[in-house]
């Protein structure tokens, strides 16, 4: 990072790829704060990292007319971003959204996060909130689901004393509360559609309105939703709008389930393990062994980095003995994965007895009969003297 600040002082138009070994979050935010133009964590698609190449210098050569050195070291004057501890990958996939939560710190666009439940997206959604320009601004989480809809517009807006009910004072909204910060809207997908036309309003106008109270009030937030259901599918069954879809989803980033970043569970658990004995007050257990790693490496992981977390939890508390912590055992149990296919429930035979396999199935079809209308070589579509050499063999 200091070599990329200075070759930026002296070269601010040059486009630097950073290329590294040890990536994580804070270095792959760093360089996009410093001007990279791209960063890549090894190991990399050779043809890729060409094409990027390329394109950056392709870029600089149609690049508009340069800004003065002042700017470009204005723009690289920024406070460091906050640790983000418990945002830990190495998979590939999680080296992507690194990335895109470096490249969203000089944004303020609307970010939508989708995932399944427990895979890390408020985690990703703090992170996006801490490297932005408004860190030092609040940040506001709220859970769609978990409100209900007749509370919903009052949660979201506030409202004035007396509007209605059991409203015996004004109470601020979660816009106005996040008001120059950053507003995480949970569960999105939950939305009642009466209140995704009032979102999409705020959202276009950049106002909003307490209950009970006709004035227009002026909210400068930067919105990150987030939903674990498939917001395409609902808005072709037209239970969620599209216009409001193409609005949150202005930079749309997945979140990979934990199954398809099984490299990051060691690292996830001696997070996990550290910070829960700081907790519950124990001294740190011996590393888990071999076998029991193969037991976390070998288990889907349904309820994802969530679902590890509580596991983990689980494994120290049945571990302690008084002041003396045991060696931690998983209680998770290799979950027999349904065959997707015919192949993968017969074992994926050879071909010989693949074939085998299927003229036992044509004859117990056809009865036995071997030729003529209905008969296995009629089936197979072979000749009965072909047909009579494969059931000899």
């Amino acid at each position: 990072v200091d070599l990329l600040a200075r070759v930026k002082a002296r070269m601010p138009n040059l486009p630097v790829i950073i290329m590294t070994a040890y990536s994580d979050l804070e270095s792959a935010v760093s360089a996009f704060q410093g001007g990279a133009f791209e960063y890549l964590a090894k190991p990399f698609d050779i043809t890729k990292a060409v094409e990027l190449i390329e394109r950056a210098m392709k870029e600089a050569q149609t690049a508009a007319t340069p800004a003065a050195p002042e700017a470009q070291a204005a723009e690289s004057v920024e406070a460091e971003p906050q640790s983000v501890p418990d945002l830990i990958g190495q998979a590939p996939a999680m080296q992507e959204v690194f990335r895109a939560i470096g490249r969203l710190s000089h944004s303020l666009v609307t970010v939508l996060l989708t995932g399944e439940s427990g895979a890390g997206k408020e985690v990703v959604a703090r992170a996006i909130w801490r490297h932005s320009q408004r860190a030092a601004k609040p940040y506001i989480a709220i859970n769609m689901a978990a409100i209900p809809r007749d509370l919903l517009e009052s949660e979201l807006f506030g409202h004035e004393k007396g509007a209605f009910t059991g409203a015996t004072s004004q109470r601020l909204g979660r816009f106005e509360q996040a008001r120059g910060g950053t507003l995480f809207l949970d569960e999105i997908g939950e939305l009642p559609l009466t209140a995704q036309v009032q979102l999409l309003r705020v959202l276009d106008r950049k106002i909003i309105q307490r209950v009970g109270d006709p004035r227009a009030i002026p909210v400068d937030v930067r919105v990150v939703a987030a939903t674990n259901r498939d917001l395409e599918e609902m808005v072709e069954k037209g239970t969620f709008r599209r216009d409001l879809y193409y609005r949150l989803s202005v930079y749309p980033l997945s979140i990979p389930p934990l199954r398809e970043r099984k490299v990051d569970i060691l690292p996830l658990v001696r997070h996990f393990i550290a910070a829960k004995t700081q907790e519950m007050g124990t001294t740190m257990p011996p590393e888990p062994g071999q076998a029991e790693l193969d037991k976390l490496y070998g288990y889907d992981w349904p309820g994802n980095v969530r679902e590890l977390e509580h596991e983990v939890e689980r494994a120290l508390i049945d571990s302690r003995s008084g002041s003396v912590m045991r060696p931690l055992v998983f209680g998770v149990k290799r979950k027999r994965r349904k065959p997707t296919s015919l192949f993968e429930e017969l074992g994926w035979p050879t071909l010989a007895e693949l074939e085998r396999h299927y003229l036992e199935a044509v004859l117990e079809k056809t009865d036995g009969k071997l030729t003529g209308k209905g008969g296995a070589s009629t089936l197979l579509g072979i000749h009965y003297t072909t047909l009579r050499a494969k059931m000899k063999r």
